[in-house]
């Protein structure tokens, strides 16, 4: 009784088609229609269908009526069945046998594990271009029976299988221009060299997440076993010597290489993986699923130069002496550290001077918070005036106004001179206290002083100073003049 409750409970394509497709869900035909080329089927009034069928997880496990598919389904080139029931392939041919112009078909995570395809079955593939297994544990001998009778077959998925292992086929398949293996066990090259054997003009093989140890042919066994390969997908992959990488060279028509992740590359930095790769892979146009340019290449060249030409001459690759003789020896890049550095400046509070080292990745709110704790200075805030030593004379001081802005910005060098003013409102403003400093300094170093009173204007501001005047020779104010003398 229970195994018949739960034949009842498995849906059928033709239900599950009819459920979804239903004119309830698409009372006015929006969003789904009905392709008329390549010739469409005959469309009854209870279905509106596109030509592009997505019946993923929806507990398919049998196909249902045969003339049904046929009737609905013959303008239908792509189905996705991924997560269902389906673990008959006896099933699955009845679906697509039915549907005469499919192209792309998708049968991941069905339980299809142990379950063999008879032959004969497999002959109703014969226009499917892409076919998707992936998670589905299919055996080698059901993946070989379907490419054996899919002479259209392009494009295979087989990822997430549990390989550790490639059986071979007696028939090759010529068609396949895309093979993507990923996430298996294959760990030995000579299980992944009988792709070669097996699709010969194979365009991309996909390896990632595999644990391939090794490119272990020759020259001439690469460019037999991959004439037409021209990407290839390492990401993740055990290759742990650079012989491997400089074997990929021997495919002869390789542009595309993606070896991410690889035990080999961990030491280096990221800068130097992508060169160091680059320049071993001359015929290379896109690494790592970047695109390669001229300058590119060139610096990836040199720098693998400079990398080894300290190393002894025994260990130095084969691909260092050709590079040399592209570019001659180099002579080893001066290194320039532009790191902010730290300087120290005399901080003037008032009669004070400290001396204050500063990091010049600071910023000026940094500094302001930094002489606020130093110096204690009052919290209602101060201005800041950076003063250059050498051209103090010429371009004056310069405030310190945006909080945000980086030290090393101003180009300050040891020596200099940080003025810090409280922020006062005075008739005697902050700028003007400034030109009394240099007015002060002036006097100090021998200027001329004017006996008159001295005045220092900021905007509509005046700050007048008193200069004393000097002492002249006592005379009386009566007494006229002493005449000029005569000539």
């Amino acid at each position: 009784m229970e195994s018949s409750s739960d034949e009842e409970e498995v849906r059928t394509f033709i239900q599950v088609l009819s459920e979804k497709y239903s004119p309830e869900n698409f009372p006015y035909g929006q969003g789904v229609v009905v392709m008329p080329s390549p010739p469409g089927s005959p469309v009854k009034d209870r279905l509106y269908l596109p030509n592009i069928l997505v019946l993923s997880d929806s507990g398919i496990g049998k196909a249902g009526e045969r003339s049904d598919i046929a009737a609905f389904c013959a303008h239908v080139v792509e189905l996705d069945l991924s997560h269902n029931q389906l673990n008959d392939w006896a099933e699955i041919c009845d679906i697509v046998s039915n549907i005469p112009n499919l192209d792309f078909l998708n049968l991941s995570m069905n339980p299809l594990s142990g379950i063999e395809l008879e032959p004969s079955m497999a002959e109703v593939f014969p226009r499917v271009r892409q076919l998707v297994l992936i998670n589905t544990h299919v055996s080698w001998e059901t993946v070989h029976k379907l490419t054996q009778n899919a002479p259209e077959l392009e494009e295979l998925f087989l990822c997430l299988n549990g390989y550790n292992t490639v059986s071979e086929s007696q028939t090759s398949c010529p068609s396949l221009r895309l093979l993507q293996i990923t996430d298996n066990q294959l760990e030995a090259w000579a299980e992944v060299r009988k792709f070669g054997q097996m699709y010969p003009s194979l365009r991309t093989l996909v390896l990632a997440n595999n644990s391939v140890d090794s490119v272990g042919d020759s020259h001439d066994a690469l460019q037999q076993l991959f004439p037409n390969l021209r990407s290839i997908n390492l990401n993740n992959s055990g290759l742990s010597r650079w012989e491997d990488i400089e074997r990929l060279n021997f495919f002869p028509k390789l542009e595309e290489v993606k070896a991410k992740g690889i035990p080999l590359l961990e030491s280096y930095t990221t800068h130097d993986r992508r060169s160091l790769l680059l320049a071993q892979l001359p015929s290379v146009k896109r690494l790592n699923g970047s695109l390669v340019t001229t300058g590119e290449r060139e610096d990836a060249e040199r720098l693998f130069i400079r990398y080894y030409q300290e190393n002894p001459q025994q260990q130095l690759p084969e691909r260092y002496h050709v590079l040399v003789s592209k570019y001659g020896e180099l002579a080893p890049l001066a290194e320039v550290d532009l790191r902010p550095r730290r300087t120290t400046v005399d901080v003037r509070w008032g009669d004070r001077v400290e001396a204050v080292a500063l990091r010049l990745e600071q910023t000026v709110g940094d500094l302001k918070k930094h002489l606020r704790a130093l110096l204690q200075l009052p919290a209602n805030g101060v201005r800041l005036f950076y003063i250059n030593r050498e051209m103090s004379s010429v371009v004056g001081p310069e405030e310190m106004r945006c909080g945000s802005r980086a030290l090393h910005s101003y180009s300050i060098r040891d020596g200099d001179e940080i003025l810090v003013v409280p922020k006062v409102k005075s008739r005697c403003g902050s700028s003007n206290v400034v030109r009394m400093y240099y007015f002060e300094e002036f006097m100090c170093s021998g200027g001329l002083m004017l006996p008159e009173l001295h005045r220092m204007n900021s905007g509509n501001v005046f700050c007048t100073i008193k200069i004393p005047t000097p002492s002249l020779p006592s005379t009386s104010l009566s007494s006229p003049p002493a005449p000029f003398p005569k000539h």
